[in-house]
C-alpha cells in the first residue's frame, strides 16, 4: 500500500502551484469557487474522467445504435447529471442560436485537443496547440498536480500515443503539442504521476509488428533505454529518493495487473506505434471485419490495470481515461472505426462503473464521461442548410445511416455526464441553454468544480 510522505519539497510545490493556479484567468476573471465548504459533505476521494476524443452527441448515438439498436443505452447516460458542454479555445465563444440557424457556424472557432485538454485539466482557456500553459505561455496547475498535492495517486491512459495532446494536457506543460519527446520527458522524468499508459512504442508499427527501424517520435532514445533498465522516473512521493517506473509492454502483462500485487509506479507502453487498433490494416467498411491485433491491450484492460495500481492509496486517486482514436477515425470519416473505438471506450466506462459499485464508492468517487470536442460534423443523411437530420437507426449490429460534413473539428457542444461525490455542483456551473441539447457548461468548469471540491 502506497502512503505519501510529507516533505519540505511538497510544501514548496504546493505553495508554488497554488499561486500559479490562482493567477489563471478563466473567461475574463478568477477561477470561480462553485462549492460552499461547510464540512457537511464528503468530497470525492477519487475522480475518474473519461474523454472520448472527437466524440459529439452523434458519435455516442451511432455507437448505441450499433450496439443496442436504441439510444441511449449506456449506463452512464442515466447518470444524475446530464448536460452539454462547450469546447471553444481562448477568445472564442458558442452562440446556441447561431449554431442551429447556420449550418456552417460550428465549422469555425473550434478548439484542438491540446487547448481542450488544458481547459479541462486546469480550468484555464488557452490557444490551440498549447499544453498546460495559458495564453501568455505561463504554466498553470493541472488536476494531476493538485491531486498529488493532496497525497493522491494519479494516472493517465489512452488508446493513442501517451505523449499526445489529451494525456499530455493533464500532466505536462509545453508551448506546443508537437514537441512530443520534450513532453514525454516531462511526463516520465518530471511529473509525479503514478500510472501512464498508451501507444508510441519505438519498435513496433501500427499492426503491432516489429518495425524495420526504430522510430523515436513520441519517446526519445535515452528515455526508452532508461525505461527498459528501470532507471527512469522522478521523486514521485517527495521522500527525496527516485521512484522508477515499472515498464510493461505485453498484453498479458496488462491483463495480469487487473488484480493482485501492483507496482508503485506503472508505465504501460503497448507494442504498437500510434493506436491500439484504429490504424491497423487491412481497412474495412464494417466494424470488426478486419481482425484485431491480439498482442495489444484493450482500453478496458488498461483501465483495470490502472485501477489496481491507483486504488492502493488510502488518500484516493485521480485517473483520466482517453478513447483517443475516436478522433483519428472521425478525421478520416471512417464510420466503422468510429464504432469500434466508441465501443472500446464504452466497455472501459462499464468496467469503471462496475468497480465503483463493487467498492460501494459512489459516496467517495466522482465519475465524469465527456469529450474534448466534436470531429467530423457527424449528422444524419442529407443534412445541410437549416437541416440537422437525425442518424437513422438500422438495428443492432448494423451501421446506422449517417453523413460526415467535415474532416476537421467543430465548435459543436459535446455530451457531459457525471455521477458520484460532488457531481451535483456541475449543475451550478451551467453557462447557457441550447435549443437542442439544453443546459450546457464550459470545458473549464470540469477543473474548476473539482478544484473547488478539493480546496483546502
Amino acid at each position: 500500500m502506497k502512503i505519501r510522505m510529507a516533505s519540505l519539497k511538497n510544501v514548496i510545490l504546493c505553495l508554488v502551484c497554488f499561486s500559479v493556479s490562482c493567477a489563471g484567468v478563466q473567461r475574463g476573471g478568477l477561477k470561480p469557487d462553485y462549492v460552499n465548504h461547510n464540512g457537511s459533505e464528503k468530497f470525492p476521494k477519487n475522480v475518474i474522467i473519461f474523454i472520448a476524443d472527437g466524440a459529439g452527441f452523434n458519435h455516442f448515438k451511432a455507437a448505441d445504435f450499433y450496439q443496442c439498436g436504441n439510444s441511449p443505452c449506456q449506463e452512464y447516460a442515466d447518470f444524475p447529471v446530464r448536460l452539454a458542454m462547450s469546447t471553444y479555445q481562448q477568445g472564442g465563444d458558442y452562440n446556441p442560436n447561431a449554431a442551429w440557424a447556420k449550418f456552417n457556424y460550428v465549422k469555425h472557432g473550434y478548439t484542438d485537443s491540446a487547448a481542450a485538454a488544458t481547459a479541462m485539466a486546469t480550468g484555464v482557456k488557452t490557444y490551440n496547440y498549447a499544453l498546460g500553459v495559458d495564453v501568455n505561455r505561463n504554466p498553470v496547475t493541472n488536476l494531476v498536480e493538485r491531486a498529488e498535492q493532496l497525497g493522491k495517486s494519479t494516472g493517465v491512459i489512452t488508446s493513442v500515443p501517451f505523449s499526445h495532446a489529451t494525456p499530455a494536457g493533464f500532466v505536462a506543460h509545453n508551448t506546443s503539442r508537437n514537441n512530443y519527446t520534450q513532453i514525454a520527458d516531462d511526463m516520465v522524468n518530471k511529473s509525479a504521476a503514478d500510472v501512464i499508459m498508451g501507444c508510441g512504442h519505438p519498435l513496433y508499427d501500427n499492426d503491432g509488428k516489429q518495425h524495420m527501424s526504430t522510430r523515436y517520435k513520441y519517446l526519445d532514445s535515452s528515455n526508452w533505454v532508461n525505461l527498459l533498465n528501470g532507471s527512469a522516473g522522478a521523486d514521485a512521493d517527495g521522500d527525496g529518493s527516485p521512484d522508477p517506473w515499472t515498464l510493461i509492454q505485453a498484453r498479458a502483462q496488462f491483463q495480469a495487473l487487473a488484480k493482485g500485487p501492483a507496482p508503485k509506479r506503472l508505465f504501460g507502453l503497448a507494442r504498437v506505434f500510434e493506436t491500439l487498433q484504429e490504424k491497423r490494416s487491412p481497412d474495412a467498411r464494417t466494424p470488426y471485419e478486419s481482425p484485431f491485433i491480439q498482442t495489444v491491450p484493450t482500453l478496458e484492460e488498461m483501465t483495470l490495470a490502472a485501477l489496481n495500481v491507483l486504488d492502493d492509496n488510502p488518500a484516493g486517486f485521480f485517473l483520466m481515461i482517453e478513447g483517443g482514436a475516436v478522433d483519428w477515425a472521425a478525421h478520416n470519416n471512417h464510420s466503422a472505426r468510429v464504432i469500434e473505438e466508441m465501443n472500446d471506450f464504452n466497455r472501459s466506462a462499464e468496467a469503471v462503473i462496475k468497480w465503483v459499485k463493487r467498492e460501494n464508492g459512489w459516496n467517495e468517487t466522482l465519475v465524469i464521461v465527456t469529450a474534448d470536442h466534436e470531429t467530423g460534423y457527424l449528422t444524419g443523411p442529407d443534412a445541410g442548410g437549416s437541416q440537422r437530420n437525425e442518424l437513422v437507426n438500422n438495428g443492432p449490429g448494423k451501421m446506422p445511416s449517417m453523413e460526415w460534413n467535415s474532416g476537421s473539428h467543430t465548435n459543436s457542444l459535446v455530451p457531459f455526464y457525471a455521477k458520484g461525490s460532488g457531481a451535483k455542483y456541475f449543475k451550478d456551473a451551467v453557462d447557457g441553454n441550447d435549443p437542442v441539447h439544453g443546459p450546457y457548461i464550459d470545458n473549464t468548469d470540469i477543473a474548476n468544480v473539482i478544484f473547488s471540491l478539493w480546496r483546502d
